[in-house]
């Protein structure tokens, strides 16, 4: 598993939207600004994030972005998965791939298998509140 910057943009860009404890939106420019990413490769991501509805998204004057919820309600887990699709360790345990042909004979996919839970489980139980404060 390897988190595409796309992954780790996202987590920087709402851990950001929290830290600014507002109602109100935050437009794109601030957010790019403050988190050091283009604003053009920052509205893909943003976009992603509106679709899976974790962010809420306004257009024209006093528009931008806000959270849809608290953010001890975000894991990163959900977050890491919406972004980058899977976070399976080998292709084999990935969700869109079919029957692994040799998944009755395999002798390292319960290896892959407890490494897959481990990590879901982990980043299923730090949430935005816990990363947001804490040091750079």
């Amino acid at each position: 598993m390897l988190v595409s910057t796309k992954g780790r943009y996202a987590l920087r860009v709402i851990i950001d939207l929290a830290e600014q404890r507002t109602d109100g939106y935050t437009p794109l420019r601030e957010i790019a600004r403050r988190q050091e990413i283009s604003e053009k490769y920052l509205e893909a991501i943003l976009k992603s994030l509106v679709r899976g509805q974790l962010l809420e998204g306004l257009r024209g004057k006093g528009g931008g972005y806000r959270l849809t919820r608290k953010p001890e309600q975000y894991t990163v887990g959900e977050i890491l998965r919406l972004t980058e699709e899977d976070l399976a360790p080998v292709a084999c345990l990935e969700t869109q791939n079919q029957v692994c042909s040799r998944k009755t004979n395999c002798r390292t996919r319960p290896l892959w298998e407890k490494l897959n839970d481990l990590v879901n489980t982990y980043l299923d139980s730090v949430t935005i509140g816990d990363l947001v404060g804490q040091p750079e």
